[in-house]
């Protein structure tokens, strides 16, 4: 049998020896390589049809039980152009420090390529600050400890000083590669944009507000001034802000990380929803597409990763959910 994540499902690392140095710095650039040739890909987001269903994520952090329910949630596998499925991932490094002080969390950013290179369509590896602070050298710290460090030793420990740098440039490619956002196709200011966060106000007047209609060089990433960064770093947004940048790139609803939510969501007049999914009151949303983008409807598209039995009805729904075809079938067809 193939080896399962907790949740049930399978682990997207099945089939990558996760020790070995050529075969992890292959799965990176493939990945790489699917962020940026991606038919979704369109600048610095991926932009998806208004249609199928998209389960939109906050921080996870290396939480592999709640990494396994969004996948369970997001039911990849049955995702079809006529009845796409997609999820959204950021913030997928810098966990609960273990053994010692080092973080192994180059593991879960090896899952989130796996999924990217065998899904390209229908998974989105949107860029977050501790992915970025891995490839820019600015630290950041979580419970006292400085986490980027941490990580490098992570990853010299499994592969070892001399092919750790390699690895690491590989890494570096991947977190390159991402999308800034996720925005669906719709009519003006009925557009859901994903994101790990948003400018902070003050830091407005230095934003390109075009960086979503191009392609991000290295002058993006540059600490507090980049659009890349300071897209990904900001805070405590206000409603004129929030209405410029909607107006701005006609959206109706943001959904974003980034911040620590205690109860895995909140909402932001006047369109903000802010997620976490990496804690015990973690949350997700799973999104029919085609509904109105607003506060009110994202109530009932809040999904609660802490509930064990979250991916046993997702399981249920899809077995009861007929195939692609069944639905418009004749019933008297010959079985």
């Amino acid at each position: 049998m193939s080896p399962m994540a907790p949740g049930g499902v399978h682990d997207p690392l099945e089939n990558v020896d996760t020790r070995d140095p050529d075969a992890v710095v292959r799965l990176l650039d493939e990945a790489a390589k699917a962020n940026r040739e991606a038919s979704c890909r369109a600048g610095s987001v991926d932009r998806i049809a208004n249609k199928g269903v998209l389960v939109a994520t906050g921080d996870l952090h290396d939480n592999p039980v709640h990494f396994a329910r969004v996948l369970a949630l997001a039911q990849l596998d049955r995702a079809t152009e006529q009845a796409p499925r997609h999820v959204t991932l950021h913030e997928v490094v810098h966990g609960e420090l273990r053994m010692g002080g080092v973080d192994f969390s180059h593991r879960a950013l090896l899952r989130v390529a796996a999924l990217k290179r065998d899904k390209p369509e229908y998974v989105h590896t949107l860029l977050a600050n501790h992915e970025l602070s891995q490839i820019v050298g600015a630290g950041v710290v979580k419970n006292g400890a400085p986490v980027r460090e941490a990580f490098n030793e992570g990853v010299r420990i499994t592969f070892g000083q001399e092919e750790a740098s390699r690895v690491l440039a590989a890494i570096e490619r991947f977190i390159r590669s991402m999308p800034l956002a996720l925005l669906t196709e719709a009519p003006e200011g009925e557009r859901i944009l994903c994101a790990h966060s948003l400018p902070s106000p003050v830091l407005m007047d230095r934003f390109d507000e075009s960086v979503l209609e191009r392609d991000l060089v290295v002058e993006d990433y540059e600490p507090r001034r980049g659009a890349a960064h300071l897209m990904v770093w900001g805070r405590g947004h206000t409603p004129e802000q929030l209405e410029r940048l909607a107006r701005r790139w006609g959206v109706g609803l943001f959904i974003l990380g980034h911040e620590h939510v205690e109860e895995g969501w909140r909402v932001h007049e006047p369109d903000v929803v802010t997620l976490n999914s990496d804690h015990d009151k973690g949350k997700a949303l799973e999104i029919p597409l085609g509904e109105r983008p607003d506060l009110e409807h994202a109530r009932a598209w809040l999904r609660n990763l802490a509930d064990e039995d979250v991916a046993l009805r997702a399981a249920a729904q899809a077995a009861q959910a007929p195939q692609e075809g069944e639905a418009d079938a004749p019933s008297d067809r010959p079985s």
